[in-house]
């Protein structure tokens, strides 16, 4: 049985993370091999790729860090969650984005592949 809301903070914990062998290591263990990560901008194959594509959203956006929005969902080997993207400085600064993400979970517990919708961009 999926614990929805220790995974989703799980994931958002790597998306956070700025040190490479940490966030390497988040990876290592809860992502697997050949995970996919697909979003309306980015795609990335593999730890490898994701990671790539983590460290170019911490670089394009210095400052800013994800939180989870309360909700988390599982069912099955399915996890939904949103989350928002803001400033790490100012909490009551509006986030720049926020979105939904959805997981497909592996018998081990890992993440096998996320879709992730874009539900409002600051433009």
């Amino acid at each position: 049985m999926i614990n929805a809301q220790e995974l989703a903070e799980t994931y958002i914990a790597c998306w956070n993370e700025t040190d490479i062998d940490r966030r390497r290591a988040l990876l290592e263990t809860n992502w697997c091999a050949d995970a996919l990560y697909v979003d309306p901008l980015m795609k990335g194959e593999g730890r490898h790729e994701i990671d790539a594509l983590i460290a170019a959203v911490h670089a394009r956006f210095p400052g800013h860090s994800f939180t989870l929005k309360a909700g988390a969902e599982a069912h099955n080997d399915r996890l939904r969650f949103s989350w928002a993207l803001g400033s790490n400085g100012d909490r009551a600064a509006a986030p720049i984005a926020h979105g939904t993400d959805f997981a497909v979970i592996d018998a081990d517990g890992r993440i096998a592949s996320v879709t992730g919708f874009l539900d409002q961009v600051a433009t």
